[in-house]
């Protein structure tokens, strides 16, 4: 698993999220993955003064099934392994293979989440960008204030 850690500016938190990122795309890309952009996405214009980056490996064995829950902050996650079956609110049920990425708004909720095989594993990437000292997940849908 990867070490949570904190960054002291937007700019290094943003910047070391996406080295990680930029590693993972790598590894897919040596194994023959397509070229150019993996994900983008605008980001919600808030002020991350007092926020950290959390990166996590989310292993994700055959046939499992998340809980409904939501994050502090927004999320970005990558899969490193597999395929990923999910579905954010506001957006439609979607599954994303290995080396594909999803966004998770601020107050939205993660309504389902689970491996997309009975048999093989998934891996994904998760950052979870919050104010710090705030609970990253909690069970069960997003309220206003999150």
């Amino acid at each position: 698993m990867l070490p949570s850690f904190a960054m002291t500016t937007r700019r290094d938190a943003l910047a070391a999220a996406f080295a990680l990122l930029a590693e993972a795309a790598a590894a897919q890309s040596q194994k023959g993955a397509a070229h150019g952009p993996v994900f983008v996405h605008d980001l919600p214009n808030i002020t991350m003064d007092g926020w950290q980056v959390t990166v996590s490996e989310v292993p994700m064995p055959p046939g499992r099934v998340g809980k409904m829950h939501h994050h502090a902050g927004f999320v970005l996650a990558y899969v490193l392994e597999g395929a990923v079956i999910t579905k954010i609110s506001g957006q439609p049920e979607k599954t994303y293979h290995t080396g594909e990425m999803f966004y998770e708004a601020p107050g939205s909720t993660h309504e389902v989440s689970r491996n997309a095989s009975s048999t093989e594993p998934a891996k994904l990437l998760a950052l979870i960008f919050a104010k710090k000292g705030i609970a990253l997940t909690t069970p069960g849908p997003a309220h206003d204030g999150n």
